[in-house]
């Protein structure tokens, strides 16, 4: 059996972390609805900008816009609408037929309005508007201006994809904003079951940064048996935090508050797990695919993790097992003075300055590709 379409038998929704037009254009993004049960999509500032800097569709289009007198953002946004809004619609059967629960595309609020929630509001909301379709997710980062945020929207209706979610403390707040948001909504008079939310959590980034500190630590102690216990942690933190997160979530479902709103028509707010490519290339290339299998969660994948694991990757309801385990992994962890919160926080700032860069980048390639209208 396909192994991508597999998961759906574990409750695990396959979505794919790419958007390019071409993808869409050429028929690649039907033909992975139908043979390998693709539920979702979503953009990729990184990957976007490769496509506008090195696309001739892209670049074609840029120097129309170009022509119109438009400013590079602008610019981007159409590129980005288009490409949004083309999936949407062909996604749109797929969020028919599972009654909401998947067929999405999430796009991102700008970088630079993350540290101003009443911004991120207000961007949500046009984008929303602007695109147009009920299967569109906007992704608020859980920063501590997003968590106010992502309650306003979803109070309002607005799907969120609750994104750069590094820590069990962090996902606390956003769920705790998520069903704040559903009370929100249903004293307005709305219909919670035509609202749903993801929490994206990322996972390789988490063992990158980790192991790091641990390989330092290994070099910097002659105790062996310290040397064998610092080993037995290299890649496996990143799991580890992610199964205790989805502990979490359990018991959330499991509580008389959520049953409450689930009584009202309200949808889970499903773990979704980002940055699942692995980085170490001494670890499976499926690693983070395989060991985060169960109910209740998404696997965004990049086209070449998903190819991997539909060639060689194992589909198994992975997610529960040992969780006294994973619990005494981020205590040995802290043991060894490695505070697991201290390090997401790390790289929550780390992640935020590197998307800033990203969609800066990209807005300078289209500036140069502008310019080269002008000079014509």
């Amino acid at each position: 059996m396909n192994q991508l379409r597999a998961l759906e038998l574990y409750g695990q929704s396959f979505w794919l972390d790419y958007i390019q037009h071409d993808l869409i254009a050429g028929g690649t993004l039907q033909a992975l609805i139908d043979k390998d049960g693709l539920k979702g999509l979503t953009s990729n500032l990184s990957i976007f900008g490769k496509a506008v800097e090195s696309d001739s569709g892209y670049r074609s289009f840029v120097r129309a816009l170009a022509r119109q007198d438009l400013d590079p953002h602008t610019i981007y946004e159409l590129l980005a609408v288009r490409d949004i809004r083309s999936v949407a619609h062909r996604l749109q059967p797929v969020h028919a037929m599972t009654s909401g629960r998947d067929g999405y595309v999430s796009l991102e609020v700008s970088p630079h309005l993350i540290g101003d929630a009443e911004e991120t509001v207000r961007e949500a909301r046009r984008l929303w508007q602007t695109i147009g379709f009920p299967n569109l997710m906007v992704k608020v980062p859980a920063t501590a201006e997003g968590i106010p945020a992502i309650r306003r929207l979803i109070g309002e209706g607005i799907n969120v994809n609750a994104t750069l979610i590094f820590s069990r403390t962090r996902y606390e707040q956003v769920a705790e904003a998520y069903l704040a948001g559903l009370e929100d909504l249903a004293a307005r008079g709305g219909d919670l079951s035509k609202v749903a939310s993801v929490a994206s959590i990322f996972v390789s980034r988490i063992d990158t940064a980790v192991d790091a500190r641990l390989n330092a630590l290994q070099t910097q102690t002659r105790r062996r048996d310290q040397r064998a216990l610092v080993q037995s942690l290299l890649g496996k933190v990143a799991i580890a935090n992610a199964r205790l997160i989805y502990q979490r979530y359990r018991h959330l479902i499991a509580s008389d508050h959520w049953r409450a709103l689930e009584n009202q028509g309200a949808k889970p707010q499903r773990l979704l797990w980002a940055s699942t490519r692995v980085k170490n290339p001494e670890y499976p290339d499926v690693l983070y695919v395989e060991e985060l299998i169960g109910k209740d969660t998404v696997t965004t994948l990049q086209p070449a993790t998903a190819d991997a694991f539909r060639n060689h990757g194992v589909a198994e309801p992975t997610l529960e097992r040992t969780p006294d385990a994973a619990r005494q992994t981020v205590e040995t962890l802290e043991q060894l003075g490695i505070s697991l919160e201290v390090v997401a926080d790390r790289l929550l700032d780390e992640e935020l300055r590197r998307f800033r860069n990203v969609f800066d980048h990209l807005l300078d390639v289209i500036a140069r590709q502008a310019r080269t209208v002008a000079s014509v």
